[in-house]
């Protein structure tokens, strides 16, 4: 099965070494590479025994990151549930603040950190916001923002590592996971394929050009049957 404890077993040395978590991106597709039948709406991909391989992988990282896409869609908790373990730190990317304070997230533990956008004059209704976030126990970071006017993800991975974040795990949505995978900022993955075709919104959305290669040619690869799932893993990059 995924041999998530092996490969998490070098991740402080992998943090020291290269100034970043190590990222492990996980998350449930159909079979045509569907997340969802269209943005905004979420649909439940996997079988139970693949949702407890993902509380299983929650256990195991420092932190999990979702966009706040993800957050507004499905409120998620991100908490280990279905297998023992602890919590990992919940990361939000939220580049305008659009973090409900009546999201989950805010009621459970650990409260979140909110990746935003470094700003240096804020207007009055985005401190008010930070300051609400502040008051219900949320940490925000501040990160600068990459050529696209998109939050930096090194700056905001250098930022997580400062912090003693060994390991990430990343499950989305479409928008993070196609930036951490152009960024070549997955260090490896365990992907979920549920036995349907849904015809929605793709996990991976890259401009409309041929011949783009987003990431290094996988290696150590290995799948496995979770009742009707199959669970595909592999490495992106070297030990």
């Amino acid at each position: 099965m995924v041999p998530i404890e092996a490969w998490l077993a070098d991740a402080r040395n992998f943090r020291q070494e290269h100034g970043r978590p190590l990222v492990t991106l996980s998350y449930a597709q159909s079979l045509d590479g569907s997340l969802s039948l269209r943005r905004g709406i979420p649909t439940a991909l996997s079988g139970p025994q693949a949702m407890q391989l993902t509380h299983r992988l929650r256990a195991a990282h420092d932190a999990i990151l979702v966009g706040v896409g993800t957050l507004l869609s499905d409120d998620p908790r991100l908490t280990v549930r279905l297998v023992e373990g602890r919590n990992p730190q919940p990361v939000v990317l939220d580049g305008q603040l659009r973090f409900p304070l009546q999201a989950r997230l805010l009621m459970g533990e650990p409260l979140p950190w909110i990746a935003t956008h470094q700003r240096p004059i804020d207007h009055q209704a985005h401190q008010q916001k930070k300051a609400a976030l502040v008051a219900r126990g949320a940490r925000l970071l501040d990160i600068p923002s990459d050529e696209n006017n998109d939050l930096s993800l090194p700056s905001l991975l250098a930022k997580l590592a400062d912090m003693g974040i060994d390991s990430l795990m990343v499950e989305g949505g479409s928008r993070v996971i196609t930036s951490f995978l152009t960024g070549r900022l997955v260090d490896q993955f365990v992907i979920t394929i549920a036995p349907l075709f849904l015809g929605g919104l793709p996990a991976v959305q890259l401009p409309a050009q041929n011949g783009v290669t987003i990431s290094p040619t996988p290696h150590e690869m290995g799948y496995d049957r979770l009742g009707d799932d199959l669970i595909v893993w592999g490495r992106l990059t070297e030990k």
